[in-house]
């Protein structure tokens, strides 16, 4: 049995973080700062298992930095994986050829592509939901933006051969349970998004290898859907021509069917419920927080990022007045159709007093951010019009 204390020092192959345990159990605030292991402190929303967020002011820059990237995990026990011992098993009842790859065979045996692109849980901004649903309470740091590079999946998936019939791919990682009744966490995808050419296992992010609390040594990166399908520290793959019935995909990250648009994942969807799958379009005001107060007569710019599933951000709307009126925002530098886009707007400081201001983006595909909420049990996809008070002085 794994005990608390092996746990926090790291000596049953799990996580370390470096804050004593009496810090939590003097009742330290759940959204204090706190630094893991190789990242700057990050507001902890859970300790066991990691869940971090990072603060509004590192999702300014174009690409969130490694150290600052948020940490989602749903089990314990995270082992420090060793590279050279590390392998990848490719098999399954629809894998016509199963093999196994170590992590210098994955590296020079295939392409590497590239792709910028936002990785973010289906429940950011939990926390702000109303009603309060149960589950991780995210404020908007659930996200961020970076620039994977890796192999395709497709590739690695045509070497084993993909026999006709093949429905479904399964993906496993190295996290595991503390206690045996926990289920595994096993995501699935329906073979065509496994198969499309900007699916890949990704081995570096920004440019370095893959942070430890980020995948090390490699993940899946699924661009334009939600983060629970980009498996950590990926062990193995199964194609399969059925449908996969683990409890992360039957009964978890799920949503009333018909409630939200975008992809469907038929084969795992019945008349109640269907998986989440696509992000939706939305946006962050980057600049400012509520209550900030302005000099007056000072130019000052409203600032953010707009995003959506992959068709592209055609542009963001800025408005004073509650909605009633709504003006373009200037769109900045397109760093690809899964990346998030900046925009900016000019404030007006002439007068003193309270200003407004909401934004919402919409894509190239016709989405636009709704002004209500979806309700939903788990709180996902909370992409409605945000607001910031703020205050000329």
């Amino acid at each position: 049995m794994v005990t608390r204390r092996e746990l926090l020092l790291g000596t049953a192959g799990g996580w370390l973080v470096e804050q004593v345990w009496a810090g939590e159990a003097a009742g330290t605030a759940p959204d204090t700062l706190t630094a893991l292991t190789g990242k700057k402190p990050l507001i902890r929303r859970s300790f066991r298992p990691p869940n971090f967020e990072t603060p509004l002011a590192e999702l300014a820059a174009p690409f969130t930095r490694n150290d600052a990237f948020f940490v989602r995990y749903h089990l314990a026990v995270i082992p420090q994986v060793d590279p050279a011992a590390w392998r990848l098993q490719i098999a399954g009842a629809s894998a016509q050829h199963p093999f196994t790859l170590s992590l210098k065979e994955l590296r020079s045996g295939f392409g590497h592509v590239s792709v910028a692109a936002v990785n973010q849980c289906a429940g950011n901004r939990r926390g702000l939901f109303t009603p309060r649903v149960p589950g991780v309470q995210w404020g908007n740091g659930a996200m961020g933006n970076a620039l994977w590079r890796g192999v395709r999946l497709r590739d690695v998936l045509q070497r084993a051969g993909v026999a006709p019939g093949a429905l479904e791919v399964v993906f496993d990682g190295a996290d595991t349970p503390v206690l045996p009744a926990t289920p595994d966490f096993l995501k699935s995808l329906p073979i065509e998004r496994a198969l499309d050419e900007n699916t890949l296992i990704a081995l570096e992010m920004n440019g370095q290898p893959l942070p430890h609390w980020n995948g090390a040594p490699a993940r899946l990166i699924v661009p334009g859907w939600v983060a629970t399908y980009w498996v950590k520290h990926l062990t193995s793959i199964r194609i399969e021509p059925q449908a996969f019935d683990g409890f992360w995909m039957k009964t978890a990250y799920r949503v009333p069917t018909g409630a939200f648009p975008g992809s469907r994942f038929t084969s795992q969807e019945n008349a109640e419920s269907t998986p989440v799958t696509e992000l939706m379009v939305n946006s962050l005001i980057t600049s400012h927080v509520s209550g900030a107060r302005l000099p007056r007569g000072e130019p000052v710019e409203l600032a953010g990022k707009a995003w959506d599933s992959g068709a592209g951000i055609e542009g963001v709307e800025v408005s004073a007045d509650h909605g009633q009126s709504w003006r373009e925002a200037t769109l900045q530098r397109d760093l690809g159709r899964f990346a998030w886009r900046e925009f900016r707007f000019p404030l007006d400081t002439s007068k003193a007093g309270p200003l407004e201001m909401s934004v919402r983006a919409r894509s190239r595909g016709g989405a636009k951010q709704p002004d209500k909420l979806t309700p939903n049990p788990s709180g996902y996809h909370d992409n409605i019009v945000q607001t910031v008070s703020l205050e000329v002085v």
